[in-house]
């Protein structure tokens, strides 16, 4: 992988890590897997489906008809699973960067940790 996923792709991917999904699951996974941070439309979901359709990163694991409309599942691909893999471990280590580095701050250039709200602390 040469660049790093983008935020939507990411988690589309880490959705599907822990079984295959349909389109609202992937949203519903998505926005609980980032603890709301990120809300996915159906037209962008599916328009990020298409793409990673084609870069071989899913794949389609089934169709059922549910109320009359067609249901497709969705699967991470053995490519998906790598990148998503390399992506987690350049991620990773970003954060151990910035972690040795917030640790060797001084005490005049340390980050003011946030108290509680609405008590003393």
């Amino acid at each position: 992988m040469d660049t790093p996923l983008r935020e939507p792709t990411f988690w589309i991917l880490t959705a599907l890590a822990g079984r295959p999904l349909h389109g609202y699951g992937i949203i519903s996974e998505v926005a609980s897997l980032s603890e709301g941070r990120l809300s996915m439309r159906p037209g962008t979901l599916y328009g990020a489906l298409d793409r990673l359709m084609d870069a071989g990163f899913i794949e389609v694991d089934g169709e059922e008809v549910v109320d009359g409309r067609l249901r497709r599942y969705y699967r991470l691909s053995r490519s998906g699973s790598a990148t998503l893999a390399a992506e987690t471990e350049r991620l990773r280590h970003n954060v151990e960067v910035a972690t040795t580095r917030l640790g060797t701050l001084t005490p005049a250039t340390r980050p003011i940790t946030p108290r509680a709200v609405g008590g003393l602390a």
